[in-house]
């Protein structure tokens, strides 16, 4: 089996931090939550420096319940 396997495409969960400019910790819990793509080798888990770029933060709080207007009757 071939793969191409390009050391570039993937980076420590320190390095995912310090480009994202939060904590380690913060890196590992969306690796928990597979909102990062991982590949482990030899323990050590690497994170995919694409997933990463087009990661986008899920707004804080709540959902916002969905209002649905009524049509007011003459």
């Amino acid at each position: 089996m071939s793969t191409n396997f390009n050391h570039e495409d993937w980076i420590s969960q320190v390095e995912a931090a310090r480009l994202r400019g939060v904590t380690r910790q913060a890196i590992n819990k969306l690796i928990q939550a597979g909102r990062l793509e991982t590949l482990t080798i030899g323990g050590k888990v690497l994170v995919s420096r694409a997933s990463l770029a087009l990661f986008e933060p899920k707004k804080a709080g709540r959902p916002a319940k969905v209002r649905h207007s009524v049509e007011a009757k003459k």
